[in-house]
């Protein structure tokens, strides 16, 4: 999402008449688009303003402006303003759409000015985005969580649910495919709860009926909440032909003690049942999910009974945090931290697992005929072409450039951890 906002920057940039460059040096304007659902994350950030600091003695009209998540949390904001005197604008998620204006007022007065709305003003519809995929797009449909697990910060820097409009989506999903475009992953940070807050409420299903009668593609979406997601969902994919079988369902943890200590509200049985029907319905799916190591109070009973989700669900892929406290959150309060060796064991047993259940699903590809949306070339080899599967793993080949943007078919002759390799079928 954090993504999907920077094209939105990119694009009202260019429609001022500025264009991107990808020589920092080069640059008039620098906006740091920010994330805070990491501790890591954060320091990047300073670090990189620490970097661009000196900018304006070269350059006396560079601007440097930072928004997001971080800035939305206005400590975080306060202290950017006060610390940084080289920076220019200092912005949040609910007034991004602002960023225009905000520019122009700097440019014209020559002060800082910083702007973070604590609430939003609803949605706001046809901000103009530079895509940064000829080929794959994202498409918001819904802005917030409701859901406020005791570890997230999203809650207070997204807001509240607020979704778009089905009539608004089709539109952009339309216009996306009339360009070329062949890939649209919808984006949400609860995309089962779209239309909850609408009148008619037309829920995830009818919006999923109703974008995949609007030609061929491949349809995704990131991410779902497991509370959420029921049979009929699973049911109702399994009739429509462009959505993939790609399933982003976040664990977090596999201890119902730590699971309600998050707040998540689901269990361990009912996620395994969740997963179950999911494998029942579907041939071969790819699954993926998010896993939090070293919650407060996680022993290692607690940590066992994730390896023992991640054992049986096997999953494609799994997204490991080390848990790092979110200041506001209830998590942030709570005593019993895991120290950080322990962390860092579990983790790194997390990671051995999974490492060898990633391997053992791709081998077990080998020899079989996949349907490749073409990306492009390789970074490393440009006699090697680079796609994906329906379930989003990635397969490189040897190919010709006019089969990039095209769907082949490619037979997998060798399996790696994190890809697969294959040839091109011919005729």
């Amino acid at each position: 999402m954090s993504e999907h906002d920077a094209e939105n920057i990119a694009g009202m940039l260019e429609s001022m008449g500025y264009q991107r460059t990808h020589v920092s040096e080069d640059a008039d304007i620098v906006v740091l688009h920010t994330c805070c659902v990491r501790e890591k994350a954060e320091a990047k950030v300073l670090t990189r303003i620490g970097t661009l600091k000196n900018r304006k003695a070269d350059n006396p009209d560079f601007i440097l402006a930072v928004g997001g998540c971080m800035t939305q949390q206005k400590t975080v904001a306060k202290y950017i303003h006060s610390h940084f005197a080289d920076v220019d604008i200092i912005f949040g998620t609910h007034n991004l759409h602002r960023f225009p204006a905000l520019l122009e007022q700097v440019k014209a007065k020559k002060q800082a000015i910083m702007e973070v709305w604590d609430d939003h003003q609803g949605v706001v519809e046809s901000l103009p985005a530079t895509r940064a995929n000829t080929i794959k797009a994202y498409v918001n449909i819904i802005y917030g969580c409701n859901n406020f697990c005791t570890y997230c910060i999203v809650p207070y820097v997204r807001g509240r649910e607020r979704s778009r409009a089905m009539p608004d989506i089709i539109d952009e999903v339309s216009t996306l495919l009339q360009q070329g475009y062949r890939d649209i992953m919808l984006l949400g940070q609860n995309v089962n709860s779209y239309g909850k807050d609408l009148s008619g409420k037309p829920d995830f299903e009818n919006l999923l009926r109703a974008l995949d009668g609007l030609g061929r593609y491949r349809l995704r979406y990131m991410t779902s909440h497991p509370r959420d997601f029921s049979d009929s969902l699973i049911e109702t994919m399994a009739t429509l032909p462009n959505v993939c079988e790609q399933f982003h369902l976040p664990l977090q943890s596999g201890s119902d003690r730590i699971i309600k200590k998050m707040h998540r509200g689901y269990t361990k049985e009912g996620y395994l049942g969740t997963l179950a029907k999911i494998k029942q319905t579907f041939n071969n799916p790819t699954l993926t999910t998010d896993i939090i190591v070293g919650f407060p109070g996680e022993t290692k009973e607690d940590f066992t009974h994730t390896m023992d989700v991640v054992r049986q669900v096997r999953y494609d892929l799994i997204y490991t945090f080390l848990y790092s406290p979110r200041e506001g959150t209830p998590a942030a309060r709570m005593a019993d931290e895991v120290p950080q060796e322990v962390k860092m064991e579990r983790f790194n047993q997390l990671l051995t697992l999974q490492n060898q259940i990633s391997l053992e699903k791709n081998k077990a590809l080998l020899g079989s005929e996949v349907e490749i949306l073409v990306e492009g070339k390789s970074k490393n080899n440009d006699q090697v072409l680079t796609g994906r599967t329906r379930g989003g793993k990635v397969v490189n080949f040897y190919g010709a450039e006019h089969h990039i943007h095209q769907l082949v078919q490619v037979n997998i002759t060798d399996a790696k951890t994190w890809s697969l390799w294959g040839e091109m079928k011919r005729g």
